[in-house]
């Protein structure tokens, strides 16, 4: 399936779940940029091209909305309800995907 196509099935890139989770608070492309870069421990960091690509889809995708007035050059956006949701369902199929490694990897590992 094309990477394209993930929000339309439910689930998430690396890129959109961070994105995400950093606009559970209102926030505009910079801080959403540093945000993700603090929550992850500067282990994941965005690019301007991928941020704004990425917010076009949640916005089509209706999972963020913009606030305020969206026509000034620092747009702000926030996670919608339907955002949320689909991130809250993301993170517990990431938490299964999680369990099936640590099973598998045990199941490996020799006494």
């Amino acid at each position: 399936m094309a990477r394209n196509d993930a929000l339309e099935t439910g689930e998430l890139t690396d890129t959109t779940f961070y994105i995400l989770l950093s606009l559970l608070e209102a926030r505009h492309g910079y801080l959403i940029m540093k945000n993700i870069e603090e929550v992850s421990d500067q282990s994941f960091k965005v690019g301007p091209a991928s941020l704004y690509t990425s917010i076009k889809k949640l916005l089509h995708a209706e999972l963020i909305a913009p606030v305020g007035d969206a026509t000034g050059k620092k747009k702000t956006y926030i996670a919608t309800k339907k955002g949320v949701e689909l991130l809250q369902e993301d993170i517990k199929r990431r938490e299964k995907m999680i369990r099936h490694a640590k099973s598998a990897l045990n199941e490996g590992v020799a006494p």
